[in-house]
């Protein structure tokens, strides 16, 4: 086909695609809003947000004239591309109490944590609080009430906390801990780095069929309502995205363009657009930067707009490892077991349950590993953290006779990430299981082992599921 003539064809099927989804999933998520609030003095903030999470920072002494402030926020921006300073309780309050779709993290001063925690400590979407103040004693004690206020401790300790630490800790009880003073911005980045990296990975969206809605809705495709809309929204947007050939210089160029709009730090944005083809796309869905996130939170919000400037990478991920599989595919002849560990929502972990013999859908691209240790460590982390989740280890079977690889690929991706992980196996997008056996562990009660098993297309109810739904 004339690659003009596709590419046109192709990007009028986008946008028509765009326009009718978009629609469509309004009613199910938000994907951009303006805060409003009673104050007069309160400045509108746009909220156009492009990960699963961001950052509050709450000062009355806050000069954004500073050099020292201008310097950290550019910091905590390099973790978390959405950082709100606000020099004002009650605007804060307004600002905390108004969100609804991401995880909030909050810094405050010392001079304020006995005044705003009380008041916001219940706020469901705030998950950590880290308190800025350079004596850890003076507030030992008032912590211990407060399960989510993290850490304290001055802005160099914080920022380092925001991320991956090796800082000395003194735990004072479930969920708090002192960090002492030396170091204190880069502990507090450190402690957000990783908590936002916990995030993503647990934030991956899914999609819950109970099985008598899949042999409902594929005898009468009036029945489609009761499907979730985002399971099929996934296998419409992955079946288009898969077949537009377009021009991947002028796609990153179109993201790079976006990007810069939604603020996302240019020294991130420079390397993408500079080094994009110098790596593959495995590499780059591996890097801890602003890319994976969008793409996560785009997927799990329906977010449409998101989702078409990402397409090509996409496909470009999907087409390496589909790749990846071909070469590797004598490691891949027999069934074998790869394993996810994760948290789960008391009520995603519920539709879990009621979905035991029907489907489990993974709208985004899903990494796992073969060493079982590896997903423990990821739930064993979210237990600590949260005491109101459910941790889910899924021992995931895979038989690949029962499915097309050009449909599900998957690859061990060691040698090509940017992180290598221990024996890390990717799927592509909409990666499709059986839900079997749910059972709590011996070792603690909160955890949970569930049972899956690879399907595809190839698997004849789940064939008819997708044609009515393309219909």
């Amino acid at each position: 086909m004339d690659k003009n003539k596709s590419s046109t064809v192709s990007n009028a099927t986008s946008a028509e695609y765009s326009t009718n989804v978009i629609s469509a999933a309004s009613k199910q998520v938000i994907t951009s809003a303006t805060v409003e609030t009673s104050s007069e003095d309160f400045r509108a903030r746009p909220r156009r947000i492009v990960q699963n999470f961001l950052l509050v920072w709450l000062d009355a002494n806050i000069d954004e004239g500073m050099e020292d402030f201008q310097k950290s926020l550019t910091e905590l921006r390099n973790i978390i591309v959405t950082v709100e300073p606000f020099t004002d309780v009650d605007q804060c309050v307004d600002y905390l109490t108004s969100i609804d779709d991401q995880k909030i993290y909050l810094i405050i001063s010392a001079s304020l944590d006995q005044t705003i925690v009380p008041l916001i400590h219940d706020i469901v979407q705030l998950d950590m609080i880290f308190v800025f103040c350079s004596n850890k004693d003076d507030h030992k004690v008032w912590a211990n009430e407060w399960s989510k206020v993290k850490a304290r401790g001055g802005m160099r300790l914080i920022i380092n906390l925001i991320g991956k630490s090796n800082t000395v800790m003194t735990f004072t009880k479930e969920h708090v801990y002192i960090l002492y003073k030396y170091h204190q911005k880069e502990s507090i980045c450190m402690q957000l780095a990783k908590a936002i990296q916990s995030c993503d990975h647990d934030s991956i969206p899914m999609s819950f069929i109970p099985k008598r809605q899949i042999s409902d809705t594929a005898s009468n495709d009036q029945n489609l309502d009761q499907l979730p809309p985002a399971y099929m929204y996934s296998v419409i947007f992955k079946d288009i995205i898969l077949e537009i050939d377009d021009d991947d210089e002028k796609s990153v160029n179109t993201l790079v363009s976006y990007c810069r709009q939604q603020k996302i730090p240019e020294i991130q944005i420079n390397s993408l657009q500079s080094t994009y083809h110098q790596k593959s796309p495995v590499w780059w869905y591996t890097k801890p930067m602003f890319l994976f996130s969008m793409l996560n939170r785009a997927l799990r919000m329906l977010d449409m707009e998101v989702m078409i400037k990402l397409g090509f990478f996409i496909r470009s991920l999907h087409l390496q490892l589909e790749r990846l599989h071909q070469v590797q595919s004598a490691n891949f002849q027999q069934t074998f077991t790869v394993y996810r560990g994760q948290e789960l929502s008391q009520q995603d972990f519920q539709n879990l349950c009621n979905s035991k013999g029907g489907l489990l859908s993974f709208n985004n691209f899903l990494s796992t590993s073969k060493k079982q240790n590896v997903a423990i460590s990821f739930v064993q982390q979210a237990l600590q953290r949260n005491p109101d989740i459910v941790g889910v280890m899924f021992i995931m079977t895979i038989d690949p006779s029962k499915i097309s690889t050009s449909i599900t690929p998957f690859a061990m991706i060691d040698e090509h990430s940017a992180i290598p992980q221990e024996q890390e196996i990717l799927f592509t997008m909409h990666t499709v299981f059986r839900v079997g056996e749910i059972k709590r562990t011996a070792e603690n009660s909160r955890l949970w082992e569930v049972q899956l098993a690879i399907t595809d297309e190839s698997d004849p109810q789940l064939a008819g599921l997708t044609d009515c739904i393309k219909q």
